[in-house]
Formats: structure tokens, sequence, C-alpha cells
């Protein structure tokens, strides 16, 4: 198994709620491999210690609102990861 699969079985079999997730890359939503998922504050950091200790290559993490039919909404976790 490569590339994003991977990546959302590593953090769902440790218990991350993933939402989405994009292999990255030209044409795609996402410029880099990205996973979305759902928790509280410290679901976050759960998550980039999980990717760190599977040897995942983590590149950024961001909490992330966004506005829906004019209604702000979230917030949702990003991890993004370097690519393969």
């Amino acid at each position: 198994m490569k590339g994003i699969c991977r990546i959302v079985k590593i953090l769902f079999e440790n218990g991350i709620e993933t939402v989405e997730s994009c292999e990255g890359g030209k044409g795609h939503f996402y410029s880099r491999p990205t996973v979305v998922f759902c928790g509280h504050y410290d679901q976050g950091f759960k998550a980039v210690h999980i990717a760190l200790e599977n040897g995942l290559p983590v590149w950024q993490l961001r909490r992330r609102y966004m506005m829906v039919h004019g209604e702000l909404t979230g917030p949702l976790w990003e991890i993004v990861f370097l690519p393969d």
C-alpha cells in the first residue's frame, strides 16, 4: 500500500477520524498529500505524533474553518505531508 491510502490507514487505526484525503499534485485540490480530520484541540498533536512514530514525512499541521452557505463551519484539522 502506497501514498495517501497508507497514511489514512495508519491514522485511522490509531484513532484519528478522517474526513477526506488527497494525494496532492498537479490537478488535485491540494498541492501536497493532505489528510483532513476532525477532533478537539489535542487531536492535531496526536495525529502528528502518530505520523512521526510511523516515519511519515509531516510538513504542516493546520486548523481550518470554512464558510459554507454564508456560515462559518469547523474547525477541522489538516495534516500535510511531503510528497514521496
